[in-house]
C-alpha cells in the first residue's frame, strides 16, 4: 500500500514538472507572455552570453519545437515492422547529445542541470553560440551560420562539412528567418516585458 502511494506521489510529481509547449510558437511576444520564466532564462541568456533572445527562441523552435522531452525518431528494422534505435542522443529543448552536454557541465560547473529545463536549455545555447562566436569568428547576430555550427559541431564548420547537405543549409536558412522575425516581434513588446511592473500586473 505505502509503495502503491509512493509511486503515485512520484507520477503526479513527474506531470507537475512537465510543461507544454505554448500555444502560439510563432510570435515570440505570446511566447513570453505564456511563459514569463522562459523570458526571465531568454535575458539571463543574453546578459550572460552575448547571444540575443530572438535567436536562442529561434533554435529551439526549429531543434524540438518547444517539446521539453523531444527525442529523435527511432531508426526502423525488420522490413520498418519494429523500432531500433535512436538515431541520436539529442535529448530536450535544444537538443543536446550525451557528450557535449556533458562539456558544457564540466565547462560551466553546472552539476545539477537538465535538457528537460528551458532555463538550462536556453543557457546552453547561449554558451555554444557564444563558444562558435569565439573560436570561428561567426558574429553573434548571425543565427543561419551559428545553427550550421551548432548542427554540425565547430570542427565540422570549420571542414565545411554542411556544404555537402542541401537540406541542412536549407533548415538554417528557416532558422535565420524565424530569428528575423521574432527580433522584429520583440520590438513590440520588449518595453513592455522589460518594465519591472509587468510580472506583478499580470
Amino acid at each position: 500500500m505505502r509503495l502503491s502511494i509512493l509511486y503515485f506521489l512520484i507520477i503526479l510529481l513527474f506531470l507537475g514538472c512537465s510543461t507544454t509547449p505554448p500555444s502560439k510558437p510563432n510570435n515570440i511576444c505570446d511566447i513570453y507572455d505564456e511563459k514569463r520564466s522562459w523570458y526571465k532564462a531568454s535575458i539571463r541568456t543574453e546578459k550572460r552570453w552575448g547571444i540575443a533572445p530572438e535567436v536562442t527562441m529561434a533554435f529551439i523552435k526549429h531543434e524540438s519545437s518547444y517539446v521539453q522531452g523531444a527525442k529523435p525518431e527511432r531508426t526502423r528494422i525488420f522490413f520498418g515492422l519494429l523500432p531500433g534505435k535512436r538515431k541520436s542522443t539529442a535529448y530536450g529543448y535544444a537538443q543536446v547529445v550525451d557528450g557535449t552536454w556533458e562539456q558544457y557541465k564540466k565547462a560551466t560547473g553546472y552539476r545539477f542541470v537538465s535538457r528537460r529545463d528551458f532555463k538550462d536549455a536556453v543557457d546552453f545555447i547561449g554558451w555554444y553560440n557564444n563558444r562558435s562566436h569565439m573560436k570561428l569568428g561567426i558574429p553573434k547576430n548571425n543565427a543561419r551560420l551559428l545553427y550550421l555550427a551548432y548542427h554540425e559541431g565547430q570542427n565540422g564548420y570549420k571542414k565545411g562539412s554542411y556544404r555537402s547537405k542541401p537540406w541542412l543549409l536549407s533548415v538554417s536558412t528557416d532558422v535565420q528567418n524565424t530569428a528575423n522575425k521574432y527580433a522584429n516581434q520583440f520590438e513590440k513588446c520588449e518595453k513592455r516585458l522589460r518594465s519591472p511592473f509587468y510580472f506583478l500586473l499580470n
